[in-house]
């Protein structure tokens, strides 16, 4: 009996394994999505969350690191053997706030422009606080010397207390030295578009609160399967509530293209009319363009020599191609594009883009922090060029 039942033991579990190792087999041939695109793993960040990205003419590569509730040593940094290393040195990247006007205190873009000049957008604000006095600023960088030659601070009815200045681009072929446009995606329903005089220094608001700047009402993107809300501790949860952020100017600079995050609308306007600070803001908002409604909430948008518009596309983990009669076409679709963020296009044709899961912060999952590191940037070949407005 005993022998018997040994045989029987045994052969139960060659049974029992031999079905598990049948079950594993057939699980691995389900169907299951397929990626789209061939994306490749530029770096990894171990540290804070990186949101920025942009790549020099000679293919150095420059990230930001906001201060959101990481720790933060350096809110910008220089990829060098794929590690950051703080740009363009330590000692400008200490917030510290009684220098708030020489000081980064946090830098949520970077933007390398025609003349392969590294501009940093500093918002002024720690964790979406209160703009800090002059801390609110452009600063422009000589990749030949790695040395400040320029910085413009914005004044309080510019970079209003409740800004959040998010993203910029450069048009250097018009004014004596060129503009710059950023978008203010303010929490606080105070978003527009701003443009600067980079000769002057002079900046000014437009389309503000404007309908095309304010993020959608009652707005629900779904994220990994998810509806994405604000969820404080103990708290109710509440739509998220982005405005302005993405922006993208057309190769010959006679428009610009923007999005709130909060929404999935598609915007232009001239830049003629944008840039003119003596053109009347009525007619100014007439000559807004609403692209409709194309399916997908973005982030980051950048623009090509084609003029093709690169939107990423967060609640889908992918990156899209909208051509200029409107079509759309996947460029990329990963389930490793976690948030996919900022995109940059590089001289060699590659398309960057940084996935930082930031709808897995904890200020949208009741204080738990859902983030899982490391966070990547990744490039995918597009045989596209960034645009090259300048004199």
């Amino acid at each position: 009996m005993l022998r018997i039942g040994l045989v029987c033991f045994t052969t139960g579990i060659l049974l029992a394994s031999s079905i598990n190792v049948f079950a594993q087999q057939q699980e691995q041939q389900l169907p299951a999505a397929k990626p789209i695109g061939q994306l490749e793993k530029v770096a990894t960040f171990d540290g804070p969350m990186p949101t920025g990205v942009t790549i020099s003419h000679s293919a150095r590569i420059f990230v930001n690191f906001p201060r959101w509730g990481d720790q933060v040593d350096f809110t910008v940094a220089e990829l060098k053997d794929g590690k950051p290393i703080a740009f363009p040195n330590p000692d400008i990247n200490r917030a510290d706030q009684s220098k708030a006007g020489e000081n980064l205190i946090s830098v949520q873009s970077v933007v390398v422009d025609p003349k392969d000049r590294l501009w940093i957008l500093d918002t002024g604000s720690i964790e979406f606080a209160p703009v800090v006095k002059d801390g609110a600023k452009l600063v422009g960088v000589d990749l030949n010397t790695n040395k400040v030659f320029k910085t413009i601070t914005f004044p309080s009815d510019v970079a209003l207390t409740s800004s959040y200045l998010n993203d910029v681009r450069f048009d250097l072929k018009r004014g004596k030295q060129g503009v710059a446009y950023i978008t203010d995606s303010s929490q606080q329903g105070q978003n527009g578009i701003i443009v600067v005089d980079l000769e002057s220094g002079k900046s000014w608001r437009r389309l503000d609160q404007h309908q095309s700047t304010l993020p959608e009402d009652k707005f629900l993107p779904i994220v990994e399967g998810r509806p994405l809300m604000s969820q404080p501790p103990g708290g109710t949860p509440s739509h998220m509530s982005m405005g302005s952020d993405g922006i993208a100017i057309s190769p010959d600079g006679s428009h610009l293209y923007y999005r709130p995050l909060s929404s999935r609308h598609l915007y232009r306007v001239s830049t003629e009319s944008l840039a003119d600070p003596s053109h009347d803001n009525e007619l100014l908002t007439a000559e807004v363009v609403d692209l409709g409604d194309i399916g997908f909430a973005s982030d980051g948008l950048e623009c090509g020599s084609k003029g093709e518009l690169y939107l990423t596309d967060y609640e889908d983990n992918a990156i899209m191609l909208r051509t200029p009669d409107g079509n759309l076409t996947t460029i990329a679709c990963d389930p490793r594009l976690l948030w996919p963020d900022t995109l940059a296009l590089s001289a060699d044709g590659y398309l960057y883009v940084t996935a930082n899961q930031l709808h897995r912060q904890a200020r949208f999952h009741g204080g738990q922090d859902e983030r899982q590191k490391p966070y990547v940037l990744f490039r995918v070949k597009v045989q596209d060029s960034p645009i090259a407005l300048q004199k």
